[in-house]
């Protein structure tokens, strides 16, 4: 006696199966777009909440934790909280808003992932009642960038410097003119390795032939700083009529001669004046040479 075949339904086509998979695949999705990202820049204030409200009776009873990362930032039990020490004297929790925790002045250290637990009291032990995350990026901004003219390496080339520090996170430079990218001779990027900030300096080469508007955009996470460079080209002076300038030319020579001729006549005058001054006295010495005759004075003989 003949049977008829079960037809066996697919693997992936099971009813239950798909169920699962549509679960799983909300749960993925509910984890990787859930986290609530908070941006703040340094020595601001962040306000980190766990989305959870409990009564001041239960307070007594559950566990809440705050952890960054790996490492413990307060932990609240039997309603007294403890602060870990990179967080003392800068960080409390507010029962108020849904248990939240308030950091203050922030610190580029600070950024990462928070996660904060809830844990109640069940058949003698304490299980996860909520968890939720929040991530914290910190960042430092950087100041307007300055150009610096570094002078002429060569002939009808310029040399420019970009340079902008003490921002949070790493940057890039880029030079701009007419929204076209342009190729730099050097860009370099370096960190504190105490506090962290960031400097950046790039340098670029241009005709100084040309006219030119160049921009230093410094892009740091999201946000931009920029800095804008002119240079006009020399141009001599343009006259529309050279009758104009031979005639002025010749002006400036004929004036250049007239004053020329009057010092040189001022100074033949002065030298003949001189010099008739000059003979005159010459002859009144030789007046006085010469001895004088007295009359009446010589006797005659007969």
């Amino acid at each position: 006696m003949h049977h008829p075949a079960k037809q066996r339904i697919p693997l992936l086509e099971h009813p239950y199966l798909k169920l699962f998979q549509l679960l799983m695949l909300a749960s993925l999705f509910y984890f990787c777009s859930g986290i609530i990202q908070v941006n703040k820049t340094v020595k601001e204030v962040a306000v980190l909440s766990c989305n959870y409200n409990i009564s001041t009776e239960e307070l007594t009873e559950v566990r809440i934790y705050w952890q960054k990362d790996d490492e413990m930032v307060v932990a609240i039990m039997s309603g007294k909280e403890q602060v870990w020490p990179k967080y003392k004297n800068r960080t409390f929790t507010d029962f108020t808003k849904n248990l939240s925790i308030v950091i203050l002045a922030l610190r580029l250290s600070d950024n990462g992932k928070y996660t904060c637990i809830v844990q109640k009291p069940e058949k003698g032990s304490y299980k996860v009642q909520h968890m939720t995350s929040v991530m914290l990026l910190v960042r430092a901004d950087f100041p307007v960038p300055t150009i610096t003219d570094l002078g002429t390496p060569s002939r009808n080339i310029r040399r420019i410097m970009c340079s902008t520090s003490g921002g949070f996170p790493k940057p890039q430079l880029c030079w701009l003119e007419h929204e076209e990218e342009l190729k730099a001779i050097s860009t370099t990027v370096s960190q504190d390795p105490e506090t962290e900030l960031y400097t950046i300096s790039s340098e670029l080469d241009f005709n100084i032939t040309n006219n030119h508007s160049f921009v230093c955009l410094v892009k740091y996470g999201d946000l931009t700083v920029s800095q804008i460079f002119s240079w006009q080209k020399f141009e001599p002076p343009h006259t529309d009529n050279p009758v104009q300038l031979r005639d002025i030319l010749i002006s400036v020579v004929s004036g250049i001669a007239v004053i020329t001729a009057v010092i040189g006549s001022c100074l033949i005058y002065r030298c003949a004046a001189r010099w008739r001054w000059k003979k005159r006295n010459e002859e009144g010495v030789d007046m006085e040479k010469i001895s004088p005759i007295y009359i009446g004075s010589a006797q005659t003989s007969v």
